[in-house]
């Protein structure tokens, strides 16, 4: 004859295990959620997001011409504040500019010029705060005009 197992009984404690185990999980995920969302695109701002949406298309328009320029820049910065930006195919003594914003938080804003140096980087005029910005960085040369956005921390 086959031994039956005796029937554990669930009691008060077993469901309080299983309340903050389910608890538990729901809140690590929003955690790690909520952290994927605060370090990731921001978005922009926009006065009316109907009108931006029209204009979307030529901003992709304009996005394709910029590549097809095949000018890239990296942002840097150095020991005393200044951007620096290092660039590629771009023309001798084209113009550079940026506009800077903080992504979240503290409303900073900053716009800079940029001078060549001796090495053919671009060095901003003025020194920036330090911390994370969002740089919209604009190249204008041989009669063209191109724009990018990126981090620089």
């Amino acid at each position: 004859m086959a031994k039956q197992a005796k029937q554990r009984e669930f009691t008060g404690k077993h469901m309080a295990m299983v309340m903050v185990g389910g608890f538990g999980i729901v809140m690590a995920v929003n955690f790690y959620m909520a952290s994927l969302a605060t370090g990731g695109f921001h978005g922009i701002v926009v006065d009316n997001s109907y009108v931006a949406s029209q204009k979307f298309n030529t901003w992709l328009d304009e996005a394709r011409k910029d590549d097809a320029l095949g000018w890239s820049a990296a942002l840097s910065r150095d020991e005393a504040g200044h951007v620096i930006v290092a660039t590629e195919a771009v023309p001798e003594n084209a113009q550079i500019t940026a506009d800077l914003r903080r992504p979240i938080g503290t409303k900073e804003f900053a716009s800079l010029t940029f001078a060549q140096m001796a090495d053919g980087t671009y060095r901003s005029d003025s020194p920036v705060n330090p911390g994370r910005w969002t740089v919209r960085l604009a190249i204008d040369a041989a009669g063209h005009r191109w724009d990018q956005e990126s981090e620089l921390r």
